[in-house]
């Protein structure tokens, strides 16, 4: 493998205009071919919530959701705002046609359920409190969790008990191939959102799966992402911004089979008319972002904000 300078000096050798960093300070990272500029341009996308606070980073690519005006200013980066959410999807992902009964997953076969795919290290004291209050408030709901480990879940139903909720309406699921997993989640009636660090790539999965995420916004990028998705959706209804407001609108969709079924229907229609999921116009948008950083970059324009206008829908 070579090494962060063998790495930086290729890129220029090869004459790299932009170099994107797509994991920042995450597993697996290599800052160090960052920090030896190996592109006139360099920019943080994706892979790391949030500003690196890096001086060698020039831009980073998000959206007015999860960077409103009033935050610019806690960002090293120069930001690069794209019309709709940051976050690319790809509308070819196959959900599989396989049918999954209750049964087959180990749930009941009453009882409203809510779930949360998110990793487990993602649920905090303050969350999980939230969870275990609805939990109580509706008769017969059920929490469907991903199993990161047999430890975590064991700690998980403890915590239920210990806050006044049979540990036996905490469900498990095990990992299974993505077509699958999407497949399954159909069978859930909401997904409770983590927070302060929100479902990324698995809120996108419930969205395209149709089932609908209710999350709670709040002031970092991390806790914005889902509300960036929702809105890209056609969802904001599904945003809360407190607490209380959040245990409030899980209760009153469990207990109104009426507003849950609207919630649904509007998912369904939305999914492959909103721009979430319109692959070809994030596509558009995600060229012209690089095209304007740079043009400018060519015509000696120092690194500054830039907004990217909204094409029309590709379909």
């Amino acid at each position: 493998m070579k090494s962060d300078e063998e790495v930086a000096r290729l890129s220029r050798e090869l004459g790299i205009d932009i170099a994107v960093d797509l994991k920042g300070f995450t597993e697996g990272s290599r800052t160090g071919i960052f920090a030896q500029r190996c592109a006139p341009l360099q920019v943080n996308y994706l892979g790391y919530p949030g500003s690196m606070g890096a001086e060698y980073m020039d831009y980073l690519i998000a959206d007015k959701t999860l960077i409103p005006q009033e935050s610019r200013q806690h960002y090293s980066e120069k930001i690069v705002y794209l019309p709709d959410s940051y976050q690319v999807n790809d509308v070819t992902r196959k959900i599989s046609d396989k049918n999954f009964t209750r049964a087959e997953l180990g749930l009941p076969q009453t009882g409203f359920v809510y779930c949360c795919f998110n990793n487990n290290f993602k649920i905090v004291p303050a969350t999980f409190d939230c969870w275990m209050h609805i939990l109580r408030e509706v008769e017969g709901s059920l929490l469907w969790l991903l199993e990161d480990n047999p430890t975590a879940a064991g700690n998980l139903r403890k915590e239920a008990e210990l806050r006044g909720v049979d540990a036996g309406r905490l469900i498990f699921a095990g990992r299974m191939p993505l077509a699958e997993h999407l497949a399954r989640q159909r069978v859930a009636d909401l997904f409770l959102d983590t927070f302060p660090y929100n479902a990324h790539t698995t809120a996108s999965d419930a969205l395209w799966a149709g089932l609908p995420l209710l999350t709670c916004s709040g002031e970092s990028f991390a806790s914005r992402v889902a509300a960036s998705l929702l809105r890209a959706v056609g969802l904001p209804e599904l945003i809360t911004l407190t607490q209380q407001e959040y245990e409030a609108r899980a209760i009153e969709l469990a207990k109104h089979p009426d507003k849950i079924s609207e919630v649904r229907f509007k998912l369904e229609r939305n999914r492959l008319t909103t721009p979430l999921f319109d692959t070809l116009l994030f596509t558009r948008h995600i060229e012209a972002a690089y095209t304007a950083m740079y043009e400018r970059s060519c015509a000696g324009i120092p690194v500054t904000q830039i907004e990217i206008e909204r094409f029309l829908p590709s379909r």
